[in-house]
């Protein structure tokens, strides 16, 4: 998708500049994984997947450098490593257009995003 190129562009150019916003982001995965409570709505799935790119997009990065510090060839750095490729490309996919499957998609997102998030703030406690 060109708007994942772009939001990727725009955010490594800004680097650290842009702030995680974990509340905002918690919020975005709370309203993503109610989606399907009610009747499977396309439009507010393809909202919900959007907001979800755009954190992701943010996390990533930040998880990519901290991936970087680890010691390379390590089980640690390999599996950390693949997780983030595979949320990468899950992420690069455009929302499924069978409301069932665009569903799945959006909770898979937010489970992403979720745990991009937890690793995240634990990299900040530390």
């Amino acid at each position: 998708m060109d708007t994942d190129r772009e939001r990727m562009t725009t955010v490594a150019a800004a680097g650290d500049a842009l702030p995680i916003d974990a509340e905002t982001i918690s919020a975005t995965i709370y309203g993503a994984l109610r989606t399907g409570s009610g009747p499977l709505d396309l439009s507010a799935m393809g909202d919900a997947a959007e907001a979800l790119r755009g954190h992701i997009a943010l996390l990533l990065l930040s998880a990519r450098e901290s991936a970087g510090r680890l010691r390379p060839g390590s089980i640690e750095a390999h599996r950390l490593r693949a997780r983030l490729d595979g949320i990468e490309q899950q992420y690069r996919r455009p929302l499924a257009p069978a409301p069932l499957a665009a569903h799945v998609q959006v909770q898979q997102l937010a489970r992403d995003c979720q745990w991009m998030l937890a690793r995240h703030a634990a990299e900040a406690r530390r």
